[in-house]
């Protein structure tokens, strides 16, 4: 297969290549011409392989992620497992509300185990959630890192309430029904991350 670009983002592009015979997908970390070059090498090296890093340990608390074929850090590529599912944001507005529910409680459920490991994945939307095989694979951790602080557990939430009102506001009751899932899993004190999310919605309306 000749290597397709499937999406091209400010800090990334997301192609479709060949690896050992299989379809697989490459994240190639796109140089930055107004940094300095040496500094910029060292970042696109460090962001690769903590990035790399995350998936791997993302996988070890039980949740779905694609599987990494190969890094390479000197040139900012991971090239990873292809998955041929479905986006969250593509089918689940197209959901009935006991499968809507489910869908979301599943979400909270490994937002969960990633947050009892200290894994914050940076960017959790509806984009960057395939449904393959029955299960959530969370994609694209290229913001997150490691990080024990409930602020960082509460921003994490907080970006995926924020998705669900600008793309799915015919259904305010996805990120409710994220929480019960979230609530179920979480082993750390639940309650100081529902207030830490409460206190980042506050904060956003006295801006």
């Amino acid at each position: 297969m000749k290597k397709k670009i499937i999406y091209r983002g400010a800090e990334a592009e997301i192609s479709l290549t060949n690896y050992r015979e299989k379809t697989a997908v490459q994240k190639h970390r796109i140089p930055k011409t107004y940094r300095i070059k040496e500094i910029d090498s060292q970042l696109i090296s460090m962001r690769t392989k903590e990035e790399a890093k995350l998936i791997a340990e993302a996988r070890a608390t039980g949740v779905s992620v694609p599987i990494i074929y190969d890094v390479d850090q000197q040139n900012g590529v991971i090239t990873m497992e292809y998955l041929q599912g479905k986006r969250v944001k593509d089918i689940l507005n197209g959901l009935n509300e006991a499968e809507r529910r489910r869908l979301c409680q599943n979400i909270g459920e490994n937002i969960a185990r990633l947050h009892n490991h200290d894994l914050i994945h940076g960017d959790i939307t509806t984009s960057n959630m395939i449904v393959l095989d029955d299960r959530v694979h969370f994609i694209d951790f290229g913001l997150g890192g490691k990080n024990s602080e409930v602020e960082a557990k509460g921003v994490d939430l907080h970006v995926l309430m924020e998705a669900f009102e600008s793309t799915h506001s015919k259904y305010p009751a996805c990120f409710q029904y994220v929480l019960e899932g979230y609530k179920k899993e979480y082993r750390g004190d639940v309650r100081a991350v529902m207030k830490k999310i409460d206190d980042i919605v506050k904060r956003g309306r006295y801006r």
